[in-house]
């Protein structure tokens, strides 16, 4: 049975940061895409950050870039989104997800995590 489980969302004052995590299992993930995403209230579920699990293939929503950084460490079968200058508009629901192909989006996700709440306070 394959889970994504998210961790390290919190409450942050603006221009904190955080850390989130998504440790996955039941199943081999080297040809898959790994993704974050994130929903606020009344909003739709939308990307955030991507990365391939065999390279350095990475992209980032124009709202993030230059402040979150996505990676993974292999042997722990973990990815990571680290958030920096955060916002309080960066304030959501953040889901990590996984697609078995070379993108990933919102209607193009295999597996989703169940989120990690991430507040920020002005």
């Amino acid at each position: 049975q394959v889970q994504l489980v998210e961790s390290g969302g919190g409450l942050v004052q603006a221009g904190g940061s955080l850390r989130l995590s998504c440790a996955a299992s039941g199943r081999t993930f080297s040809s898959y895409r790994m993704g974050w995403f994130r929903q606020a209230p009344g909003k739709e579920r939308e990307f955030v950050a991507a990365i391939a699990w065999i390279g350095d293939n990475t992209n980032y929503s124009d709202s993030v870039k230059g402040r979150f950084t996505i990676s993974r460490d292999n042997a722990k079968n973990t990815v990571y989104l680290q958030m920096n200058s955060l916002k309080p508009e960066d304030t959501a629901r953040y889901y990590c997800a996984a697609a078995a192909s070379r993108t990933i989006s919102v209607s193009r996700v295999d597996y989703w995590g169940q989120g990690t709440q991430v507040t920020v306070s002005s």
